[in-house]
């Protein structure tokens, strides 16, 4: 259950069902109290816009939920061994290696040649 005070006064109730990057979020099962406190509405579905919200609380219980969530997600990525990633395969100047412009013989302005 999270309470959504928004910036004309008036608090929401419910269950968060979305959020997006704009902060935008729909509720759920939610009850609208006026800017006064003095009337309530019960709705199924609320969706809120972002930019319209002064305050949102969130229990402290899924906060915690989210961060070991995170924590299991950040460890099982770890790759371990060596290598996965960058170019080419067989050690430095091997092929696959994109070393630039101007590491050969024979080509470019100098005119160089392998004797």
């Amino acid at each position: 259950m999270v309470s959504c005070q928004l910036k004309n006064g008036e608090t929401y109730n419910g269950h968060l069902e979305k959020c997006d990057n704009f902060m935008n979020i729909t509720l759920r099962e939610v009850i609208q109290t006026d800017s006064d406190g003095d009337r309530f509405w019960r709705l199924s579905e609320a969706y809120i816009r972002g930019n319209t919200i002064k305050y949102l609380r969130i229990p402290d219980a899924v906060i915690d939920k989210v961060k070991e969530d995170m924590t299991k997600s950040r460890n099982s990525n770890n790759r371990g061994g060596r290598g996965g990633r960058g170019r080419g395969g067989a050690g430095r100047g091997g092929p696959g290696t994109g070393r630039g412009r101007g590491r050969g013989y024979g080509s470019g302005r100098g005119g160089h040649t392998m004797d």
